[in-house]
């Protein structure tokens, strides 16, 4: 199996956070098969909270993650260095990401300038905060300033966790716009939009995240990047998709990073029906 470079590392192993709530000794085997498969290039960094770091640990023997396991880190900015003590203490867990989640009863901005003194490692997502609120825009411009990026959360398990097309078409275009990279967590458990029959709640598709981010990449104004999160008919999206020119799948690539999912064989499988596991996409 080949996956195409518009999908490689797309798909954050995020099976411990709900809706799944895997147990983690399952979700870590599971995790190590994932990435001795045919389709491993799919597969991103294992999403973990900051208090389960000491049990991860404890299961990443080297028979299953011989070079250890790649970690994104959920956690809360006063936890940040207690994650930091722990990551250091093992060589079983190697870090891919922190997860920030600013506190939203307290300025984003003090919160984000403090973070960036602690001088952390490698990548930064900081968890943003819905577009209409005051603190999305400075959010942005902090996190641009110290070179972190933006998570967004598009869903949850209740329909208020679930922003708007105008929501993640304002948080796209904002981000593109500004220079900065993002991700996303929750409720992107498909490719394609769709209202989930079993509760009713509407949820975002990746590859309409996928899309939407390619026009926003390409400097298209926001309502043409709410079309692409509105559309809902398969073949159309698939076919949009592949259409796109290889720079502007690198482009979209770059700046939409990954999303974390509870599943990583949902993905996978709309894939294969959708025929974009066989096609020429960049």
């Amino acid at each position: 199996m080949s996956i195409p470079l518009a999908f490689r590392h797309l798909v954050d192993d995020a099976a411990v956070f709900p809706p799944g709530l895997a147990p983690l000794p399952r979700a870590v085997a599971e995790h190590a098969g994932h990435l001795a498969s045919a389709h491993a290039a799919l597969v991103g960094p294992f999403v973990i909270g900051a208090d389960r770091l000491g049990e991860l640990a404890g299961l990443a023997g080297p028979d299953l993650f011989p070079d250890g396991l790649r970690v994104s880190v959920v956690t809360a900015p006063a936890a940040i260095p207690a994650v930091l003590a722990a990551l250091a203490a093992t060589d079983r867990l190697v870090p891919a990401a922190l997860e920030v989640k600013p506190d939203p009863t307290l300025p984003i901005r003090p919160q984000i300038d403090g973070l960036a003194a602690l001088g952390l490692p490698g990548t930064v997502y900081l968890e943003a905060p819905r577009p209409a609120a005051p603190a999305w825009e400075q959010a942005l411009a902090s996190a641009v300033r110290h070179g972190f990026r933006l998570k967004f959360r598009t869903g949850g398990t209740e329909a208020a966790a679930f922003p708007t097309e105008d929501e993640v078409a304002a948080w796209i275009h904002d981000t593109v716009a500004a220079g900065a990279a993002f991700k996303c967590t929750a409720g992107l458990h498909h490719a394609v939009r769709h209202t989930a029959p079993a509760t009713g709640f509407e949820h975002h598709g990746y590859l309409n995240v996928l899309l939407a981010t390619a026009r926003a990449c390409s400097g298209a104004p926001v309502a043409a990047v709410r079309a692409a999160l509105a559309e809902r008919d398969p073949d159309t999206l698939a076919c949009a998709v592949t259409a796109l020119p290889a720079a502007g799948t690198a482009a979209a690539r770059a700046a939409f990073t990954s999303y974390g999912s509870c599943s990583v064989l949902e993905p996978l499988e709309d894939l294969a029906a959708l025929g974009l596991l066989g096609r020429a996409t960049t």
